[in-house]
This record gives C-alpha cells, sequence and structure tokens, in this order.
C-alpha cells in the first residue's frame, strides 16, 4: 500500500471504531486525533483542503479522489510523521479487531449459505 493509500485507508477505517471495546475506542479514537491534526497544519490556510477533509470523513468513496489530490498537493505522502500516524492507526484497528473477536459465530441447526468476511459476494441456489 503507497503512502497516500495508507493515509486515506486509516482515515476511512475509523467506522471500525465502533467494533472496539471501551478500552480500545480512547486509544483509536486519540491516534485518529492525531493522524487528522497532522493532515489539518498540512492544510493550514487552504479553506478547500479543510473542506474535502471533513466531508470525506461523513462520505470516503465521494471525497476520496480530492482528499487524494490535496494530500499529494502538500506532500503529506512524504511527510513521515503523517505516514507514521497512519499506519499506527491502522495497526490498533486491526489489533483491536482480532482481539475483541470481530466475528461472534453461533449457528445453531441446520445452515445453508453462511458467509464470514468483509466484502464478499456470494450466490446460492438452494434445491
Amino acid at each position: 500500500m503507497d503512502s497516500i493509500a495508507t493515509i486515506l485507508s486509516a482515515l476511512a477505517s475509523t467506522t471500525a471504531e465502533a467494533l472496539a471495546g471501551e478500552t480500545g475506542k480512547t486509544a483509536i479514537q486519540d491516534a485518529y486525533n492525531g493522524l487528522k491534526s497532522l493532515i489539518q497544519r498540512k492544510f493550514s490556510g487552504d479553506t478547500s483542503a479543510e473542506t474535502v477533509l471533513e466531508e470525506y470523513e461523513s462520505d470516503p468513496e465521494t471525497y476520496e479522489a480530492p482528499l487524494k489530490k490535496k494530500l499529494t498537493e502538500v506532500g503529506a505522502d512524504q511527510d513521515q510523521q503523517i505516514i507514521n500516524a497512519a499506519q499506527e492507526l491502522l495497526e490498533q484497528l486491526e489489533s483491536q479487531q482480532s482481539s475483541s473477536g470481530k466475528y461472534q459465530l453461533n449457528f445453531q441447526g441446520e445452515v445453508k449459505g453462511a458467509q464470514i468476511g468483509d466484502n464478499n459476494t456470494q450466490t446460492n441456489t438452494f434445491s
């Protein structure tokens, strides 16, 4: 994953914070706020960049390209402090998800067509 993709992924992944336990939420929120603060400093004075960052939080798909452009323009992909903060946030999210048991399964009786995982597609034909 390149630097910009890492930053974007970390910013978008904060929705996974909802999966975190109470202990993990604070650490994840602190890491997210730290990353966002570093990016806001880079964007200081550029109101359109600041707006794109805010809008990205609520609609990552729509604002990914504009935010990617703004991050590249200010050299965020070359800022090791920002890259490290993004990597740390992603690691915390991954750690929290795996330690809390991201998938809680309890099948009882006959199960047909169960699928476990993220972003999967499944087509079933039952007879």
